[in-house]
């Protein structure tokens, strides 16, 4: 019934913990979950999870945020996101929440291999997962400088763990792309999130955990895992005065049809 469209579970704490989690998300009605690459030096951990498992799928990519890291080449992307059971290309976007020391124009690196990951999903016919934090007019004018404008051609794919304004949530509309929100929509201090939620079409809507991190409420603070998705779908179909079994089945179909050119 849930799909839980994006989550780490070649991380450590996971990975050692797969039969238990794969028990919880049974009990839970989670059917599905897609992994996500953030190395190129970890890709093969989350293939590997996505090949072992028929109700697994997984990304080709690496992380705006991971800079001390292999870094990838266009050949690199091409040659990993042609893998069986890769569904997507990334994560992938713009960082600049972290900048420390660094300014903005010192992130060229992270704006190139942006650009990499969008070619290679445009050649390979493959949506993108798009992170964005503290970046989102760049990641936005990339995106379209690259040919990513919801016209013929786009590949477009998904914003995942939005926690952008309305503003955004409209222009990535605009340009095609779904919307994916995480444990962070039950937060206390998330109204502007569960703003967007009322408004946003039910037919551009995703939700993931991000696991293992940013775990919702009740259980915030702990692990993240696949079988906490429901709680994120619960506070849609409150919002939306839905049931929770309504946003499941709502948010699966949207998966099957954002990745429906690989996804089987």
């Amino acid at each position: 019934m849930y799909t839980d469209s994006h989550c780490h579970l070649n991380f450590p704490q996971l990975q050692s913990r797969m039969s238990e989690i794969r028990q919880d998300m049974q009990t839970a009605q989670v059917t599905r979950a897609l992994l996500i690459s953030t190395q190129l030096e970890t890709f093969e951990d989350v293939h590997g999870l996505a090949m072992a498992y028929d109700n697994f799928w997984c990304t080709a990519g690496v992380h705006p945020d991971e800079d001390q890291v292999q870094e990838p080449t266009l050949d690199d992307l091409l040659r990993i996101g042609q893998r069986p059971k890769v569904v997507g290309i990334g994560e992938t976007g713009l960082d600049y929440y972290r900048l420390g020391d660094r300014s903005v124009a010192d992130m060229e690196w992270q704006r190139q291999r942006f650009r990499l990951h969008i070619r290679a999903a445009r050649q390979l016919n493959l949506p993108l997962v798009i992170h964005t934090r503290s970046a989102s007019a760049d990641t936005l004018a990339i995106l379209k400088e690259e040919g990513e404008n919801g016209l013929a051609g786009s590949v477009g794919g998904v914003f995942h763990c939005f926690t952008e304004t309305a503003e955004v949530a409209k222009a990535a509309l605009e340009l095609g792309f779904y919307i994916s929100f995480s444990g962070i929509l039950t937060f206390k201090n998330a109204s502007d999130l569960r703003d967007i939620v009322s408004w946003m079409p039910l037919d551009r809507m995703l939700i993931e955990t991000d696991s293992p991190y940013l775990a919702p409420a009740p259980h915030r603070g702990k692990t993240n895992d696949p079988s906490l998705v429901p709680w994120v779908a619960r506070q849609i179909a409150s919002l939306r005065q839905l049931e929770d079994h309504e946003i499941g089945a709502l948010t699966s179909a949207n998966f099957d049809r954002l990745f429906k050119r690989v996804l089987s």
